[in-house]
């Protein structure tokens, strides 16, 4: 049997379960109970909010909620809602109940997202009879005629490019109070969006999605764009199929337009930024190849390369240090990746990968390997013993001749230092010694010649003179003999030390 209204003292009870006064156990009990009652759960929602709140929020949602559509970006602060809501009270009446309204000639059914330049909406185009994406300029930046520039120059800049991965502009409007941009509606998410969910990619997503940014940058960069704002919020992922797209050339200008020669000018997303964008530098198509590094990055880590409290840490970042290494982060990301990363990264533009169409080569037959390994070898640039990045080699060409000079001349300072020492030929050292035993026999039996009372005489004869010279000579080759290797003095070994001379000792 069902409660009545009057036995379920619902009233009070539904306030002091809004307002938390509910023990767990009384809460337990009432919400058993609203399972069952019907009349309850209407007075709990009549509480919880009035019918007009209830009403303007369907509105808002509309058929597509913010999570499942592509491009979006987080409209919870109250700047992004009061953007949304000033574009929907912009919108004119529309004939059918279940559209928000219309602008132009399309019927809008539901917000997608918002940013710092407008409102994305999802509307149907009557006369085509196909569900597209329209990009409006937020309200408060219609009066700005920089702002209609730069809307005007994305709409120039990307329907330039015709490519899978870039997404086409259908239509432009820019007489309009609210200018704004036809777009194609893609369903899925944003690259940010998947990492944010899931954090480091798959190394074979990874290489797709670069692969196909690096493609679509290169049809870009043939028409002498560059987008200055690769960034993963920036890179849609179509559901159901492997198809990624860049959109919002909102940044984009010509390589030739002279305000991108302004020194000084700063534009961008500081974490993706590359260091010349940093310093306010001119720019090229290289610039873009930096970001991309940087997304390829937070692909692998599931974070941004560059990251500081402050922008202005950021940029000091970018310009002055390395990011942190990529297999700290995440091991499993192989090496040859990290060296491409670095390969993006490096500060000087013209040590990067020359163009984006080369990078995406090298990205193609990265995932021709890790399909079939066996069958598909990295490119030579990639392999470990084979290449690092150009700056690299330089580097290790520049320490190894360094080195082997330094050896060289620290071998040279030893040699020229150190002692030398006279190794005679061993014909002089047999015959030197030779004469000095000879001299020395001679001496001794002199010596026995000559009568005692005459020994003194004898031992100061000239001769002996020139006995001790010779002996002198023997000592001295005997020794240096001594000194040289073991196989070298062999035959010197037997000889018996000879007695210190007079003169040897005078010298000594």
């Amino acid at each position: 049997m069902k409660a009545t209204p009057s036995a379920c003292g619902m009233t009070d009870r539904n306030l002091e379960l809004l307002e938390g006064k509910l023990s767990s156990e009384e809460e337990s009990a009432w919400e058993n109970h609203l399972e069952q009652c019907a009349t309850c759960r209407g007075r709990l929602k009549e509480c919880a909010a009035e019918p007009e709140s209830w009403s303007e929020a369907t509105q808002f949602l509309g058929f597509d909620p913010y999570r499942n559509s592509i491009g979006d970006r987080k409209c919870g602060s109250r700047s992004s809602s009061h953007s949304i809501e000033n574009v929907l009270r912009a919108l004119t009446p529309t004939d059918d109940p279940n559209m928000l309204g219309r602008l132009g000639g399309y019927e809008v059914s539901g917000v997608i997202g918002s940013g710092g330049m407008g409102v994305v909406l999802k509307a149907l185009d009557c006369s085509l009879d196909r569900i597209i994406a329209i990009k409006v300029l937020a309200p408060h930046l219609a009066s700005s005629g920089s702002a209609r520039r730069r809307f005007a120059r994305e709409a120039k800049a990307a329907a330039a490019v015709l490519h899978p991965n870039v997404v086409a502009i259908h239509g432009v409007s820019n007489d309009e109070s609210l200018p704004y941009l036809v777009m194609p509606y893609v369903r899925g998410e944003s690259l940010q969006k998947r990492i944010d969910r899931e954090g480091p990619l798959p190394v074979i997503d990874i290489l797709r999605i670069a692969s196909q940014i690096a493609s679509g940058l290169s049809a870009a960069h043939e028409q002498g764009l560059v987008h200055r704002d690769i960034k993963p919020a920036n890179i849609l992922l179509e559901d159901g199929v492997e198809r990624v797209a860049i959109t919002d050339f909102g940044l984009a200008r010509a390589v030739d337009d002279a305000t991108m020669t302004r020194s000084g000018v700063i534009a961008g997303t500081p974490q993706y930024m590359s260091p010349e964008q940093a310093k306010g530098e001119s720019i090229g198509a290289r610039s873009d190849l930096f970001s991309l590094g940087s997304v390829i990055y937070a692909m692998c880590t599931g974070r941004s390369p560059f990251r500081a409290e402050t922008s202005y840490g950021v940029l000091h970042r970018i310009v002055q240090d390395q990011p942190r290494s990529i297999l700290d982060i995440n091991p499993n990301v192989p090496s040859w990746l990290c060296r491409l990363v670095e390969r993006l990264h490096c500060k000087n533009a013209d040590e990067r990968i020359c163009d984006a169409k080369q990078l995406e080569s090298l990205l193609t037959q990265c995932i021709a390997h890790v399909e079939q390994p066996t069958q598909s070898k990295l490119p030579q640039e990639l392999r470990e013993n084979e290449t690092a990045s150009w700056p690299t080699r330089t580097k290790l060409v520049w320490i190894s001749l360094t080195s082997s000079l330094l050896i060289i001349a620290c071998g040279w300072l030893a040699v020229s230092r150190a002692p030398t020492f006279h190794v005679p030929r061993k014909i002089h050292v047999d015959e030197s010694i030779g004469d000095g035993i000879e001299h020395r026999s001679h001496a001794a039996e002199t010596r026995q010649a000559v009568p005692t009372d005459q020994s003194k005489a004898a031992d100061s004869i000239d001769a002996t003179d020139w006995n001790d010279e010779a002996l002198l000579d023997a000592e001295l080759l005997h020794r240096d003999a001594m000194m040289l290797e073991t196989e070298s003095r062999r035959p010197f070994a037997d000889l018996p030390l000879l007695p210190p001379t007079n003169e040897s000792k005078a010298q000594r």
